[in-house]
């Protein structure tokens, strides 16, 4: 209250006059407030670059498993042309073994013979697009596990951003511990991450 020029400060004014000069109750000098801003500074921008390996990482799962059905659709496109030419090689069989005619029964074991090989061919070709097929659902797999070793990342970082802003509202140094140690943590699942673990 003041009056006459006397003006007496009650403890509500000191906590605000030291809060507008850089000190907090129990601060000394802001040096919590500080630490906590900047290890959140730097723990988002972490968290940014593992979300972005995240997304990465899912999309390039779905590129790969749509290049794996891409694949197996080819491969079933030549199994069903290997049974075309089986189909015509039975025929071609039937047709010799009932023909009476001899000149017929050699062109007719040509076609067989032709037909045989066509399927060999053809066989090679499947099988190396059903190896193709399986190496795409591979490296989907793999980039699956990846994107959720970033997820991982990502959520322990979130959670230690707001181990920050508490920290920072309560002043209780075992938030600030808590938040350095799921700092740490995500950064370690972070690590996961780029060695493929």
């Amino acid at each position: 209250m003041s009056g006459g020029g006397f003006h007496v400060h009650g403890p509500h004014d000191h906590e605000l006059e030291h809060a507008q000069q850089g000190g907090g109750h129990g601060d000394h000098g802001g040096g919590m407030t500080n630490q906590i801003a900047m290890f959140t500074a730097i723990i988002a921008t972490v968290g940014a670059i593992f979300a972005y390996m995240g997304g990465a990482t899912q999309a390039n799962a779905g590129l790969y498993k749509n290049n794996a059905a891409i694949k197996k659709t080819e491969a079933s496109n030549q199994w069903n042309y290997f049974q075309s030419k089986s189909t015509k090689q039975s025929l071609a069989e039937v047709s010799r073994d009932l023909t009476p005619k001899e000149g017929e029964k050699a062109k007719y074991q040509a076609k067989i013979d032709r037909y045989e090989k066509e399927k060999g061919e053809i066989k090679l070709v499947a099988e190396k697009l059903e190896a193709d097929a399986t190496d795409w659902d591979k490296r989907s797999d793999e980039q699956m596990h990846l994107h959720h070793r970033w997820a991982q990342a990502t959520t322990v970082l979130q959670v230690c951003i707001a181990l920050a802003a508490i920290a920072l509202l309560t002043r209780k140094k075992w938030l600030e511990y808590a938040m350095f140690a799921a700092g740490a943590i995500g950064v370690l699942v972070g690590a996961l991450a780029v060695l493929h673990i």
